[in-house]
């Protein structure tokens, strides 16, 4: 079978945790980090199931940061090259570039172990993006930042997408994904009960809530997935 050309494709794809479904049936331009239940995914054309070749590819911010506490900053983003088969030399240029953007260059030489939430999270984003991957998942970016840095951070996701790398954004904070995102999917019970723009989710929910996305969320989430249908 010829893999697919779209940097993140998943078809008929579920995961089930003991009795627990998180996805079911799942046709949605994803890609999993762990093993499906059923189905397949590729990310940029390869196989998830491909991860040697996929480290290279992706970058990777959970909602726990993996940072490691007797590092500093500057070891922890070092490793993280070298985890991927990357010298320091390589992504140091990109790396220092998103810590000076993040108000984090000042901090790189303390150890990790007395980082603020905010500084953690500074500096798992930057691991996460500095060896120019096509594909990046973000779960939660903004969490412990404060607003300066949460606008900064913002900034620079729409940077990435215009340098055409694919943002793949996991977030309860509507207004962020209302801001940036080109498309939306809304995951209700394990199931993709919405896809599009989230002006087209506002316009096709806007009968029964409001005028924004959070309403059109509330909506999607709360009827009978049959009963969404996008408008011509």
């Amino acid at each position: 079978m010829a893999a697919p050309s779209s940097a993140l494709v998943a078809r008929d794809l579920t995961k089930r945790y003991g009795d627990t479904t998180a996805l079911e049936s799942l046709d949605l331009d994803v890609a999993p980090l762990i093993d499906p239940t059923d189905g397949e995914a590729f990310v940029a054309g390869t196989p998830s199931s491909n991860r040697r070749e996929l480290v290279d590819q992706i970058g990777l911010l959970p909602e726990e940061p993996p940072l490691y506490d007797e590092l500093t900053g500057r070891e922890q983003l070092q490793f993280a090259a070298d985890l991927r088969d990357r010298s320091w030399e390589s992504v140091a240029d990109r790396a220092l570039e998103f810590c000076d953007a993040l108000d984090l260059t000042a901090d790189l030489d303390r150890r990790i172990e007395g980082y603020s939430t905010g500084m953690r999270q500074k500096a798992a984003f930057v691991q996460a993006v500095q060896h120019d991957p096509d594909v990046v998942f973000l779960d939660e970016p903004t969490n412990g930042l404060d607003p300066r840095a949460a606008k900064t951070l913002r900034e620079l996701i729409l940077d990435l997408a215009a340098a055409d790398t694919t943002v793949f954004l996991s977030t309860h904070i509507l207004p962020v994904v209302e801001e940036i995102a080109d498309e939306v999917g809304v995951l209700h019970d394990g199931r993709l009960v919405a896809e599009g723009s989230p002006a087209e989710l506002v316009a096709d929910a806007e009968r029964e809530a409001g005028a924004d996305l959070e309403d059109a969320f509330l909506a999607l989430t709360s009827e009978p997935e049959a009963a969404w249908q996008p408008q011509p």
